[in-house]
């Protein structure tokens, strides 16, 4: 048997059942006597071929002390060399250690080097969405000023066909204003500037115009909207201009992913504490594994160039920060090529039914 042979199958760790000594915290204890010249790859041969024996007969006796045994070497010689071997292993585990904090701290460093680079990029990113939506926003309120004029024909009579186009513009820059809107909404939660002013809201009241422009766009698709709302008005602790554009916005999608044919719902269940809103539809659907991937910034399902639903990407992202400003968040039932539904609630403090 060759030595490598004869080392491998010295014992690396130290039997568990067996007494707590200091030999039995050492590896390879086999191989430094014989590094040392104490013991010749034959003793080394022979003990550990005793080792086996005694090990087949239900015993555990460890290598150093069958050494001993057989007289290849002394018990001083042993001790002396188990202590070198534990000096070592604690010099190499202290060195380590050390090694491994200094990799720690520098790992430490640039994390925190690259998280402070991110936060940069998301500062300049959000004012410059900021002030690319403002900017915008200029040009496009004198291009719905003058179309505003055309179709109410101040600047002279139209034809049939201008009048047509002129209303063509006119949903166009209403589109325009409203995913501009959208931007600034979302640079105001990346600086964390979007706050919920919570008062008394009459619920019926602020979901009345929302539910009048869903009633609009579903029918112009072909597809039938309802809405059950309470018979009685709620008073519900919100932010009224929020939670309105937030009923607006899922009543939006749930239209815009509803093919015509199909339904889409509004409902309203009030208990002793909490007004439960849902929308619902029969639309395309989310997989399972993209429900959270709706409320990502810019995320849209279908990302190629030839997708058929538009928008920003952004409705859902500022809905569900507008919700979770007021205590609460947005969850989702979903099956592919059935439906969705979005369900929020918010709190009551007074409840007249």
């Amino acid at each position: 048997m060759v030595l490598d042979e004869m080392t491998s199958q010295t014992p690396r760790h130290p039997t568990p059942t067996g007494p707590l000594t200091p030999e039995s915290l050492v590896p390879r204890l086999g191989d430094a006597l014989v590094e040392r010249k104490l013991i010749t790859p034959g003793q080394l041969e022979d003990a550990l071929q005793r080792q086996g024996e005694l090990r087949q007969g239900g015993r555990k006796v460890l290598l150093g002390r069958i050494l001993v045994e057989m007289g290849a070497i002394n018990q001083e010689t042993l001790d002396r060399i188990v202590t070198e071997q534990i000096l070592q292993l604690r010099n190499a585990l202290e060195d380590s250690n050390r090694q491994l904090e200094i990799r720690v701290q520098l790992r430490t460093q640039e994390l925190r080097s690259a998280l402070d680079r991110l936060s940069e990029l998301t500062r300049l990113k959000s004012n410059f969405i900021a002030n690319i939506s403002h900017e915008l926003r200029t040009p496009l309120t004198h291009l719905t000023g003058y179309v505003d004029l055309l179709s109410t024909q101040d600047l002279g009579p139209l034809t049939p066909d201008q009048a047509q186009a002129v209303q063509v513009m006119q949903k166009a820059a209403e589109r325009l204003d409203h995913l501009i809107q959208d931007l600034i909404q979302f640079s105001l939660v990346e600086r964390g500037d979007i706050q919920a002013v919570l008062q008394p809201v009459n619920f019926l009241q602020a979901c009345s115009h929302p539910v009048e422009a869903a009633h609009q766009k579903a029918t112009a698709k072909g597809i039938l909207f309802t809405s059950m709302l309470p018979e009685e008005e709620i008073i519900v602790l919100a932010d009224e201009e929020k939670i309105e554009w937030v009923i607006s916005q899922l009543l939006d999608n749930a239209i815009k992913f509803t093919p015509p044919g199909g339904m889409v719902q509004l409902t309203c269940r009030a208990d002793d504490t909490f007004l439960h809103i849902s929308v619902s539809d029969t639309g395309i659907g989310i997989p399972p594994g993209k429900l959270e991937e709706v409320f990502e910034p810019f995320h849209q399902l279908d990302g190629s160039s030839t997708r058929r639903y538009g928008g920003t990407g952004l409705g859902l992202t500022l809905a569900k920060k507008i919700v979770e400003a007021h205590q609460g968040s947005i969850s989702i039932e979903s099956e592919p090529g059935k439906g969705s539904t979005f369900s929020f609630s918010l709190t009551i403090i007074q409840n007249t039914i």
